[in-house]
C-alpha cells in the first residue's frame, strides 16, 4: 500500500465545489417524481442550498388544512439561513396534505428556527408532527435544545396517494414551522431486510417502518450539501465522532476516478464519499493492529439500521486491504477485501446491518480494524448513515401512537370537554364520601408493626408504587429521588446503615460491577452477611431497572432466585441490598479466575437449579415473568453452589393469557438475545429459554458466549457449538478438564437439550418446565452411571434429586456423539435408563 498524501482542507473544499458544478451532468440521472420544497410562512420564493422553495400559500398540488395560523417573517441577517427567514406559526392543529404520483420512499424533511422577532416566545412552543401513520416528532421544545435551528430527515413509505404532516401545538402552546420538502426516492435506496447482529440473523420488515437520520458521515472529507448530492442529503465530517483522533488519517482521490457498477449508481451516496476515506493512524499504542472507531450517542430504546460504505482508494493491487468491521463490538464484516466485493479498485461497496445500542451505555459504535490474515495491517471507510427505526408504536419519538397524540390536541379535547366535566362532577361527590369512610377507617386499622424496620416480603406482594420527584423519607426527612409507597418491599434501610454496611462502600469490599452499578459485600449490624448494589441516582436506565428489581422480587420468594432483603432511597441514591452469594456468578467458575474447575455433576446442579429459578419465574406466579437477561454473570452461586437466578432490571410481565408475545424495545445482553425476538421485537418466555441455550453451552465449553478474537466461525458459541453438536462431536469441544469424566448418555441429552433451546424460532424451543426436565434425567443417567461403576455396599444406592416424570414429549432429539465406551452411545444410554428406573422400582435402589 503506497501511503496517501493528506490533503489540506481549503484545497479540497476548493475541489468539492468545483467537481460539484463539473460533474453534475453525471448526477442527472434520478430526477425525483414528487418534489415538494415549501417556504412556510413566506410571501416569495426563497433560494436555499440551491435548491427553490415556493411558499406555501401557493396551493397547486398540495393542500395546507388550518383552523388558526400565523405569519411572521425577519430579515436574512438574523436567521441561520434563507429557509429559516420565515415561520408559519399554529395555535391549533394544523396539516399539509401532498398529492403523491409514484408510491414508496419519500424523503420528509422539517426545519424549524424560533424566530426571535417572531412576536411570539417560540423558543417554548411544543412541536409534535405525525404523518398518517408515523410520530416523527413527539413534544419538541427549543427550551431544553442546545442549537439555534433543529433540521429533521425521514424516510417513510407512503402506500396511498396521498401524504399528510400534521403539526400538534400540545400542553396548551403553540407550534411551528419554517421549511418542508416532501421527495421521492429510488425504491432501492433502502431495502426490506438486513443484517442483524448479536445473534447473526436477517431483519426484515424495514419497508413498513418509518427511518429517521441519525448521522450521515463523509469519512476524510469536508460537510456535503444537497448541491452535492442527488437526493438532496447533508454529509458533515467524521472527526468529532471519533474516539481517539490519531487514530485516523484522512485520504482522498479524484472523484472522477470512482466508478459505479449497475447494481450501485450515485443515489446510494455520491462519488465524493467514496473519494475519500479514514484509514488507520498512528494511535499511540504498543499494538499496531488496533481498531478505529467511531461513538455515537443515541437513544437505547430504538433499533438503528446502519449502511457503512467502503471504497478501497489506497492500494494499488486488489486482496492487498483485508480487515474487518464491527458494530458494537460485535464483528459485522470479518476478512473483508473490499475491492473483491465491489469488483476492483475504485469502485463502491456498502453494507447493511440493524443493531441497537451497546449493552452498557446509551452509545453505537462503529470499527474498523485489520484482520489476522492480512498482510498489511490496515482498514478503511469512506461514509457512514445511522438511521433510527420506529418502534412498535410507529412512532420515532417516543411511546405514543398517531392516535393518542390526536387525542390530546386541543380540538379534540374541547370536544370531550362537557362529557369530561359531568365525570369530574360525579367522581368529585364519589371521591369525598369515599374520603369520609378511609379516614374513619384508617384510625382503626393502625398496628403496631408501624414503623418497624423489617416488613412482610409476601409471595405475590401488592403492587409498587414509584414516582419521580423531591420527596421526603420517612427515617431522615432528607429530600429523596424516588418515592417507594408500598408496605410489602422489605426492610427500608437508612443511608447511614448501608454506608457502615460496607464500611463506607470499601473498594476492597467491591464484588463486581455491573450496568445499574457497582456491588459491595457487607454485613449488618446483626452480622448478617449482603450485596449491597449501588446505582447511579441520575440514570434513567437505573431508575427503570431499580424499579423493575423492587418490583419484581417483592412479589417472589423461591429458593433458586436471589432474595432482596431491602432498599435505600434516601439522599437521591438507588441502593438495593440482597442476600450474600459466598461463591459469585457461575461464570467466575467457568473462565477468568484461577477457581478449580466444577464437576460435571456440579454443572449440571447448577443449571438444574437455574432452570427451576427460570420455570417458577415464567410459570409461578398470577402472571407470568420474563427475565429477559439470562447469562452466567447472572446465575449467583451460594455457599454450598445452589445456583440463585439473580439481576430482575431488566424483567418483564409475559403476555396475557389471550396473547401470544409481549412487543417491547430489544433489550439484554450481546450473546445472549434470542434472534426471533431481535427481529420482531416480540418478547415471549421462549426469549429466556434461548439465552438459557447460550448458558448450556458456555457451561460445557468454558468460553465467553461472544469472543470477536477468534476465528469468524467461532466468535458466537451459539452458532459454533451448534455445528458441532449436529455432528454428533458435542465431546470435541467441552472443557477439557471434564473429559473423559462424563457419560455420554449424559452427554448426549445435555447436547440435545441446548439443541432445541438454541431452535431458531420459538414455537420450536422446549418450556422451561422441559428444559428442568430433561437436565434433571442427565443429571440421573450420570449418577446412576457412577453408581454402577461403583463397588455395592450394604448401604443405600441412593439418587439424589427429583424423581423422573414420565418421558416427555421433547425428548425426541436423534443427535449422536461418539463414545468412549467399547459399546455405542444408544447401548450405553439403554443401559443406563434402564438401571435409573430399576432404582425406581426397586427399593434398594431409593
Amino acid at each position: 500500500m503506497v501511503k496517501m498524501k493528506r490533503l489540506e482542507w481549503v484545497p479540497l473544499v476548493l475541489a468539492v465545489l468545483y467537481v460539484g458544478f463539473t460533474v453534475r451532468g453525471s448526477y442527472a440521472s434520478f430526477s425525483p417524481v414528487d418534489n415538494y420544497l415549501i417556504a412556510c410562512g413566506s410571501s416569495q420564493n426563497v433560494t436555499n442550498q440551491g435548491r427553490t422553495f415556493i411558499p406555501d400559500s401557493q396551493q397547486s398540488s398540495f393542500v395546507l388544512q388550518s383552523q388558526e395560523n400565523t405569519i411572521v417573517s425577519t430579515s436574512a441577517s438574523t436567521a441561520p439561513s434563507p429557509i429559516f427567514q420565515s415561520v408559519r406559526v399554529f395555535s391549533a392543529p394544523a396539516s399539509y396534505k401532498f398529492e403523491i404520483q409514484q408510491k414508496g420512499r419519500h424523503w420528509v424533511r422539517l426545519y424549524f428556527y424560533p424566530l426571535p422577532d417572531s412576536g411570539q416566545n417560540l423558543r417554548s412552543a411544543s412541536i409534535t408532527v405525525v404523518t398518517d401513520n408515523f410520530v416523527l416528532l413527539n413534544n419538541f421544545t427549543f427550551k431544553n435544545y442546545n442549537g439555534s435551528y433543529l433540521f429533521k430527515e425521514y424516510a417513510v413509505n407512503v402506500t396511498s396517494d396521498t401524504l399528510t404532516l400534521t403539526f400538534i401545538p400540545l400542553n396548551n402552546s403553540l407550534t411551528f414551522v419554517n421549511g418542508i420538502e416532501v421527495v421521492s426516492g429510488p425504491d432501492e435506496l433502502i431495502p426490506d431486510s438486513a443484517l442483524a447482529l448479536s445473534p447473526s440473523s436477517t431483519f426484515s420488515g424495514l419497508s413498513d417502518l418509518a427511518l429517521e437520520t441519525v448521522y450521515r458521515l463523509n469519512m476524510g472529507g469536508p460537510l456535503l450539501t444537497p448541491q452535492n448530492d442527488t437526493l438532496g442529503r447533508t454529509w458533515e465530517n467524521d472527526r468529532k465522532y471519533l474516539h481517539v483522533n490519531s487514530s485516523a488519517v484522512n485520504v482522498s482521490v479524484s472523484p472522477a476516478i470512482i466508478t459505479y457498477s449497475e447494481a450501485l449508481t450515485p443515489e446510494m451516496a455520491p462519488n465524493w464519499i467514496y473519494a475519500t476515506a479514514e484509514t488507520m493512524g498512528n494511535a499511540n499504542v504498543q499494538d499496531l493492529n488496533f481498531n478505529v472507531t467511531w461513538v455515537f450517542p443515541v437513544d437505547p430504546n430504538f433499533l438503528y439500521f446502519i449502511r457503512l460504505h467502503f471504497c478501497d482508494i489506497v492500494s494499488k493491487a486488489e486482496n492487498n486491504l483485508v480487515f474487518n468491521a464491527y458494530i458494537n463490538s460485535y464483528l459485522g464484516y470479518g476478512s473483508l477485501d473490499v475491492a473483491s466485493q465491489a469488483g476492483g479498485l475504485n469502485k463502491p461497496f456498502y453494507k447493511d446491518f440493524v443493531s441497537n445500542s451497546s449493552a452498557d451505555s446509551d452509545t453505537l459504535t462503529v470499527s474498523v480494524g485489520p484482520d489476522a490474515i492480512a498482510e498489511i495491517a490496515n482498514a478503511i471507510l469512506n461514509g457512514l448513515e445511522i438511521m433510527k427505526i420506529s418502534n412498535d408504536a410507529r412512532s420515532l419519538n417516543g411511546l405514543s401512537s398517531v392516535e393518542s397524540l390526536l387525542l390530546q390536541s386541543p380540538s379534540k379535547k374541547s370536544k370531550l370537554g362537557l362529557i369530561i366535566g359531568l365525570a369530574v362532577g360525579i367522581s368529585a361527590a364519589l371521591g369525598l364520601m369515599a374520603l369520609f369512610y378511609c379516614c374513619l377507617v384508617s384510625r382503626r386499622s393502625k398496628t403496631d408493626q408501624q414503623g418497624h424496620p423489617w416488613l412482610s416480603l409476601p409471595r405475590y406482594g401488592n403492587s409498587l408504587t414509584m414516582t419521580k420527584g423531591s420527596t421526603t423519607s420517612q427515617k431522615s426527612g432528607t429530600a429523596s429521588y424516588i418515592s417507594l409507597v408500598s408496605s410489602n418491599l422489605g426492610r427500608l434501610f437508612m443511608f447511614q446503615e448501608i454506608m457502615d454496611a460496607t464500611n463506607k462502600f470499601d473498594e476492597s469490599l467491591l464484588l463486581g460491577v455491573g450496568g445499574f452499578g457497582r456491588v459491595y459485600k457487607g454485613t449488618l449490624e446483626d452480622g448478617t452477611k449482603v450485596a449491597v448494589k449501588r446505582g447511579n441516582p441520575r440514570s434513567e436506565q437505573g431508575l427503570a431497572e431499580f424499579r423493575t428489581e423492587i418490583e419484581m422480587l417483592s412479589k417472589l420468594r423461591h429458593r433458586h432466585l436471589v432474595s432482596l432483603i431491602g432498599y435505600c432511597d434516601e439522599r437521591s441514591e438507588m441502593i438495593l441490598v440482597y442476600e450474600y452469594m459466598a461463591n459469585g456468578p457461575l461464570r467466575s467458575h467457568l473462565y477468568g479466575t484461577d477457581l478449580p474447575p466444577l464437576s460435571w455433576k456440579q454443572r449440571l446442579e447448577i443449571c438444574i437449579g437455574a432452570a427451576r429459578g427460570l420455570h417458577y419465574l415464567h410459570t409461578g406466579a398470577a402472571q407470568s415473568i420474563i427475565h429477559r437477561d439470562v447469562k452466567t454473570t447472572n446465575i449467583l452461586l451460594d455457599e454450598n453452589f445452589v445456583a440463585k437466578v439473580a439481576d430482575f432490571g431488566l424483567s418483564k410481565t409475559g403476555p396475557a393469557l389471550d396473547q401470544t408475545h409481549v412487543s417491547t424495545a430489544v433489550k439484554g445482553s450481546f450473546g445472549y438475545l434470542d434472534p426471533e425476538y431481535f427481529r420482531r421485537q416480540q418478547l415471549t418466555e421462549k426469549s429466556d429459554v434461548y439465552s438459557f441455550g447460550v448458558v448450556l453451552m458456555e457451561v460445557l465449553c468454558t468460553r465467553p458466549a461472544l469472543n470477536p478474537v477468534l476465528p469468524r466461525e467461532q466468535v458466537n458459541i451459539a452458532e459454533w457449538a451448534m455445528s458441532w453438536q449436529k455432528k454428533g462431536m458435542l465431546d470435541q469441544i467441552m472443557d477439557p478438564t471434564l473429559v473423559g469424566k462424563v457419560n455420554p448418555a449424559s452427554l448426549k441429552k445435555f447436547g440435545e437439550t441446548a439443541e432445541k433451546c438454541l431452535a431458531e424460532h420459538g414455537v420450536d424451543r422446549p418450556t422451561m418446565g422441559d428444559v428442568l426436565w430433561n437436565l434433571e434425567y442427565a443429571l440421573q443417567l450420570e449418577e446412576t452411571s457412577s453408581a454402577l461403576t461403583e463397588p455395592e455396599d450394604n448401604s443405600t444406592n441412593h439418587i439424589p434429586g427429583i424423581p423422573l416424570a414420565p418421558l416427555s414429549p421433547f425428548d425426541n432429539s436423534v443427535s449422536m456423539i461418539d463414545g468412549v465406551n467399547s459399546v455405542t452411545d444408544d447401548d450405553a444410554e439403554d443401559a443406563a435408563t434402564s438401571a435409573v428406573f430399576s432404582q425406581l422400582v426397586n427399593p434398594r435402589g431409593r
